[in-house]
């Protein structure tokens, strides 16, 4: 999972270089993604209006259905 954050996210900035990925569990058991980018990615990563982040979040989530997990992404 989070090597396809990190694939996603790669995609889309102009520095894929300095893209981290962390993760840490929840206190609801659900997974966190950290995705940290450039300060300059970052406008690329949210988008207008937060479109590019909420599609990022619905193919993740999406994803982590599949092998039956909870996750949430946040963008740092």
């Amino acid at each position: 999972m989070q090597e396809l954050l990190k694939v996603i996210a790669s995609g889309l900035v102009e520095k894929p270089e300095e893209v981290t990925v962390t993760s840490e569990e929840s206190e609801s058991g659900a997974t966190v993604y950290h995705l940290h980018v450039a300060e300059d990615d970052m406008g690329r990563v949210i988008g207008k209006q937060g479109r590019i982040a909420k599609a990022i979040r619905v193919v993740m989530r999406s994803a982590a259905t599949r092998e039956d997990k909870k996750i949430m992404v946040e963008i740092d």
